[in-house]
């Protein structure tokens, strides 16, 4: 299989005139009206930090240009990760997750010390300081709103039982599943072995099934399409960390025949540092695209297609590919009107740039 690249990888989400100007963990869609969203995590001062937002830009030219950003969810926490999963004639729900304001401090002062300064440190624990004991209790865990009207207006924020970062995905029976880690684990940074929930757009949720650990390491962020004929494909990040050196960084995957309940034993499709989280989706020319951060130098993102339903797969196709960061990744795709595909992702121009949405065009060769 040959790889294509269309148009060479472009920024589409930035704020560079501001210290607020890191941003990451971007999905795209399309929307019900035609038109390309993107979602992300922006106005950040770091990878960890509680300043993020999730945050929305429109293309109404199949990727060529985009609108100026709008804010979907803010609460008073960090708002991480942006989901995206348009439904019906005109709906879309947008997730994200957050942190504890205990975790909050705990990095404050752990990470990214050689980059702050003490006036940098003093302003993020104050701001974290003047988040209340009621507003944690209110938004702490997996959130997301729901829009009726493409995205122009949304509703309250509610919660859900999971997350992941692409958040939840429509079945052919217009079922909201989310197979994601537990909510719950925000709050003790616990993610082991993957939940499966059914959500509403009322905000209530059911947890239907697992997917078992993985002995390799720690299971989390992963993501799911369904098949026509009703198969659903999940391919989860799978990590492992010993004396401060990553031994695993890699994708599983499982498969469940029964609307999520059950799942097959996950396997190994890359190397044990091959690469994560994965994004799948689902080509008109009925292959399976799934795309995945690599952060063994030079850092890239890739590409694997299956085009016999996930049974097995063509890997490590380079999308993107840079020399100075391993800060990048969470690559998400759609397929353009053409039949060519743009997936987006988040990086550094220089080692210590902020992070920016990036899109790539390109198409693919059997």
């Amino acid at each position: 299989m040959k790889i294509n690249i269309t148009e060479n990888a472009k920024v589409i989400m930035s704020n560079r005139d501001s210290r607020h100007n890191y941003f990451a963990w971007p999905t795209v869609a399309r929307l019900k009206n035609g038109k390309i969203a993107v979602v992300a995590s922006g106005f950040r001062l770091y990878h960890i930090c509680p300043f993020g937002k999730a945050v929305m830009t429109v293309s109404e030219d199949e990727g060529n240009t985009f609108s100026p950003l709008q804010t979907i969810i803010d609460t008073p926490l960090d708002d991480r990760d942006a989901g995206l999963c348009p439904f019906g004639e005109s709906g879309v729900i947008v997730t994200s997750f957050n942190n504890s304001r205990e975790m909050q401090r705990n990095w404050s002062r752990t990470t990214y010390m050689d980059r702050k300064t003490e006036a940098e440190i003093k302003y993020i624990e104050s701001y974290i300081d003047n988040v209340t004991d009621e507003q944690e209790e209110k938004y702490l865990g997996s959130t997301y709103r729901v829009s009726y009207d493409n995205g122009i207006t949304f509703g309250e924020v509610f919660r859900s039982p999971v997350s992941c970062p692409h958040g939840p995905i429509v079945l052919n029976d217009g079922t909201f599943l989310y197979v994601g880690t537990d909510s719950t684990g925000v709050k003790t940074r616990e993610y082991n072995g993957i939940t499966v929930a059914k959500i509403t757009l009322d905000g209530k949720g059911e947890i239907i099934g697992r997917i078992d650990a993985i002995p390799e390491g720690v299971s989390w962020e992963p993501h799911a399409v369904q098949l026509p004929d009703g198969k659903i494909i999940c391919h989860i990040r799978v990590e492992k960390w010993e004396n401060g050196k990553q031994l695993v960084f890699t994708t599983f995957q499982s498969e469940s025949t029964d609307g999520g309940k059950t799942w097959t034993k996950p396997h190994q499709l890359v190397s044990k540092l091959g690469g994560a989280p994965a994004h799948l989706m689902l080509h008109s020319s009925g292959a399976l695209i799934s795309v995945y951060g690599y952060r063994e130098a030079p850092y890239a993102v890739k590409a694997m297609i299956s085009f016999d339903g996930g049974e097995t797969w063509d890997i490590d196709h380079i999308i993107y590919e840079q020399p100075h960061s391993a800060d990048i990744g969470y690559p998400a795709s759609v397929e353009l009107s053409d039949g060519s595909i743009m997936t987006v992702f988040y990086a550094k121009e220089h080692e210590l740039s902020p992070a920016e949405i990036y899109s790539i065009k390109w198409n693919f060769e059997k």
